[in-house]
Parts: C-alpha cells; structure tokens; sequence
C-alpha cells in the first residue's frame, strides 16, 4: 500500500491501541469516515463518550465541522439534562424522546451580543443566526415562526418562537408570558 504519511500512520497506530473492542471497530467506527475518527481520537478520551459521539455522527450524518463543534460545545454532557415536566405530562415514549432532545444549558455563543443584552436584541441575533441556533437546538427541530399570539381562555400567550419537532410530531415553544 503506497501513500500513507506518518500521520495517518500514527493515527492508525493509535486508533488500533485506544479502540481495541471489535465490536466498536466493526459495528461503529467502521461506518463513519476515517478523519471523523482522527477527531474523536483527538478530542474525547473516555470511551464511552466517543461511542455516543460515533453513534449521534451516524445518526444524524455530521461533517467533520459539525461533530467538531459538537465535542468543542460539549454536547455529551449537555443533551438530555434539562428539568422538565414532561413525564408528568407526556406518555412514556413520548417523554423519553422530549427528555433526551432538550440539553442543559444551551450555548448561544455565536452570537454578537454582551452579556447585558435585552430581549429584543437576542430574539434579533437568534433569527439572523437560524442555521446555528437550529443546530444547537438540535435534530429534528424545524423553525415555524416567531412573535405568535395564542388565545387560551381569556389568557393571550405571547410565544417568541414557535419549533415542530419532526421525531415527536408535536410543536415545541419558546414562551415569553402570559397576559
């Protein structure tokens, strides 16, 4: 075999060392290109980890940008940890599967806006920023609208941004209060 540098050959060297279990080489790491490997190498060092991140780069066909940024925001320790009510309110697989999309806290690093910002202005930067702040949010949210008003009895709801979630079938919002 010709054309392999010596730094694919130390990746190889390495991936054979730290992803001994063959069923991780064959069943997983197998399915995803190999620089998607080189990063999870390089980034993530508990094992358990870098399955769940070869397993969510599978699931949700990550380039190498996107699994990048997702170890760098650290999204194994964030997905699935926000408080809700959902297993009060939802039947079990329906509350399962909204438990495990949300994350806690969600970072909006990317936008351009300080600390003491006022709600308009972040509302503003979110909607100039959609693709990332959909990213962020996660899989299968699909961005419907935003500044929606909702009659519930003789309460107006003011939502700020209004998600359906495609996995759930359900819509997901983002309130700002009842009046």
């Amino acid at each position: 075999m010709k054309g392999l540098s010596t730094r694919n050959l130390k990746y190889m060297q390495r991936f054979a060392r730290e992803l001994h279990d063959q069923k991780i080489v064959q069943q997983l790491a197998a399915l995803i290109p190999w620089f998607h490997n080189c990063i999870i190498l390089d980034k993530v060092s508990d094992t358990d980890q870098r399955l769940w991140y070869i397993q969510k780069t599978i699931e949700h066909g990550w380039s190498r940008n996107i699994l990048s940024h997702q170890i760098e925001l650290g999204l194994y320790g964030r997905e699935g940890k926000s408080i809700s009510n959902f297993d009060n309110v939802l039947p079990a697989p329906q509350s399962d599967l909204a438990n495990q999309i949300l994350k806690d806290p969600y970072k909006f690093d990317f936008l351009s806006i300080g600390k003491d910002a006022h709600e308009r202005e972040i509302e503003k930067e979110l909607v100039k920023h959609i693709e990332k702040f959909l990213l962020e949010l996660g899989a299968g949210f699909a961005f419907v609208g935003k500044q929606y008003k909702l009659s519930v009895a003789t309460r107006i709801i003011l939502l700020i941004y209004l998600f359906y979630h495609l996995k759930l079938r359900c819509y997901v919002v983002a309130l700002r209060s009842w009046c």
